[in-house]
C-alpha cells in the first residue's frame, strides 16, 4: 500500500522534495520524542547530513499505516506534533478501520482541516500538493506481506 501512496503523491511532490518509505528519524523543536513514519516526503537538503535524526520542520508530508500497537498515538500524539511543527500533510491509514483521514493546513494550535474516507474513496490531500489520492487499491495487508 505505500507503494501506492508514494506512487500517487510523486508527481505532486513541492519543488526539490523527494518521497521515500525507508525508516528515518525526524526531530520536532520541543519534542522530546523523534518519530519515524511510514511514508514521507522532505526537502533534500534535511538529508544531507551525517545525523541519523532529520528536522522534522522539513517535511512536507507525513503518512502513518496504523497497527494496533501504534494506533492510538497515530490518531492522536502524532496529529497533535506534526500539526504543531508546520508539516503541511498529515495521513493516516487506518488499517483498523479501513479508513484514511487527511489532516491540513497546521497551525501552532494544530491541523484546521480533517478529511475522512473509508479505503475504495478519493480523498483530496491539501496543499501543497492538491490532488485526489485513489485509495481504491487499499486494504488491510495480509500476513507476510509488503505494505
Amino acid at each position: 500500500m505505500t507503494h501506492l501512496v508514494c506512487k500517487q503523491l510523486e508527481p505532486y511532490l513541492p519543488e526539490g522534495h523527494l518521497i521515500d518509505r525507508a525508516p528515518t528519524l525526524y526531530v520536532f523543536p520541543g519534542e522530546a520524542c523523534a518519530y519515524g513514519p511510514g511514508i514521507h516526503a522532505v526537502h533534500e537538503q534535511a538529508l544531507e547530513t551525517e545525523g541519523n535524526r532529520l528536522d522534522g520542520e522539513a517535511l512536507s508530508f507525513v503518512a502513518e499505516l496504523t497497527s494496533p500497537s501504534t494506533r492510538n498515538d497515530d490518531l492522536t500524539d502524532k496529529v497533535e506534533v506534526y500539526g504543531r511543527a508546520g508539516i503541511p500533510v498529515y495521513l493516516i491509514l487506518d488499517m483498523q478501520e479501513q479508513r484514511a483521514t487527511v489532516y491540513g493546513s497546521p497551525s501552532p494550535q494544530g491541523y484546521q482541516i480533517r478529511i475522512n474516507k473509508p479505503f475504495g474513496e478519493k480523498l483530496l490531500i491539501p496543499d501543497p500538493f492538491g490532488c485526489l489520492l485513489d485509495t481504491s487499491g487499499f486494504h488491510r495487508p495480509h500476513e507476510g506481506t509488503e505494505t
